[in-house]
């Protein structure tokens, strides 16, 4: 494993330096009691409303209805048609209700094409139960960036994000259940490292959990770090895309820590390799730190039709089959697929002592 000088994850934050911060006024300012409105710890909040944690079932923890590539400047609602979008993309929903998920994280954020209100109507005529989030997505060297998240700072950032989690997205009453924002590799440039300081202060004053694009190992670690410094316990973090790093060592340091492991980009090329990866984690005692999705769907506006949809049901008919082969057991897959994310996911404030 890569060496990197750390400082102790245990107790970095004091009382005092939590004031310095200035995030004790954020919290006070933004929090009317223990929880925004009716939502309290242990829920899930879907674009129709609360639910119980343990309702939410069999749940996909990282997949798409829409993106739009155009760039912050440029993107809208009028790029596209919704009523095509909804013809589209409510069979594929349907089609992984009757396979047996229950809940849908959808992880399109802001300036890329959420669509709240469409996620809305799709969760109504599907029957699941669609999460859709707030934060950015950094990624890509801040391509995809609005021109404010460049030029404010990170308390300002996570006032906007409060402000969603609050009074709900753009003209909507509707709220986003967790946070996603989007990272390159390590080390961080300055922009990114604002961004989960961002997302820390917001853990802190909502409860949302953490969902962050990671560009590999390295940047995972720092994320921990950044997080642990602000007083935000490393399980309110999901390393999305971890399949990517191949050095399989950071996997089992930032669960060893209490992150999450999100192994998606599930699809049928790539059973085997998931199926490795889950394999070692259950070897080192850590399936209960996994996350498994495809990041599929991808209604990609500006293509006729969309482009290429991949629909969402790799896991059902392929990877469940391989690692039930593989020796887990009925109970390791409901750990994986249900009680997992409904750990993950629901909002609870994961803060140091």
């Amino acid at each position: 494993m890569p060496s990197l000088e750390t400082d102790s994850l245990q107790g970095q934050l004091s009382r005092r330096t939590f004031h310095r911060t200035g995030v004790a006024w954020l919290l006070g300012h933004w929090m009317p009691g223990a929880w925004a409105q009716d939502v309290r710890p242990a829920q899930i909040l879907t674009v129709r409303g609360p639910i119980a944690a343990s309702e939410a079932g069999v749940a996909l923890v990282h997949e798409h209805v829409l993106v739009d590539f155009v760039g912050a400047d440029r993107v809208s609602p009028k790029r596209y048609d919704a009523e095509e979008v909804f013809r589209t993309v409510l069979p594929y929903l349907q089609q992984v209700r009757k396979l047996g998920c229950r809940t849908f994280f959808d992880c399109t954020p802001a300036y890329l094409g959420r669509a709240p209100a469409l996620l809305q109507r799709l969760a109504q005529a599907s029957g699941l139960y669609i999460i859709t989030n707030t934060g950015y997505y950094g990624a890509v060297k801040g391509k995809y960036l609005p021109p404010h998240a460049h030029a404010e700072s990170a308390e300002q950032l996570a006032k906007r994000w409060l402000r969603e989690w609050r009074e709900g997205i753009e003209e909507t009453n509707i709220r986003p259940g967790f946070i996603k924002i989007g990272v390159d590799a390590g080390p961080l440039t300055p922009v990114n490292r604002k961004l989960v300081e961002a997302a820390g202060y917001t853990h802190l004053a909502s409860g949302l959990t953490i969902a962050a694009h990671t560009g590999d190992g390295l940047a995972a670690w720092e994320e921990i770090q950044l997080l642990s410094k602000l007083g935000v316990h490393p399980s309110a973090l999901i390393w999305v895309h971890a399949q990517n790093e191949k050095d399989e060592s950071w996997h089992l340091r930032a669960a060893d820590a209490g992150a999450w492991i999100e192994f998606d980009g599930v699809r049928p090329e790539t059973v085997e390799r998931h199926v490795q990866l889950v394999m070692r984690m259950r070897e080192r005692g850590h399936l209960e730190r996994v996350l498994l999705s495809h990041d599929a769907g991808w209604y990609e506006v500006g293509r006729p039709g969309g482009g290429k949809f991949r629909p969402y049901d790799t896991i059902f008919t392929a990877l469940i089959p391989a690692l039930r082969k593989a020796g887990l057991t009925q109970n390791e897959i409901d750990q994986l697929l249900t009680r997992n994310p409904a750990e993950a996911m629901q909002i609870r404030i994961r803060g140091r002592q």
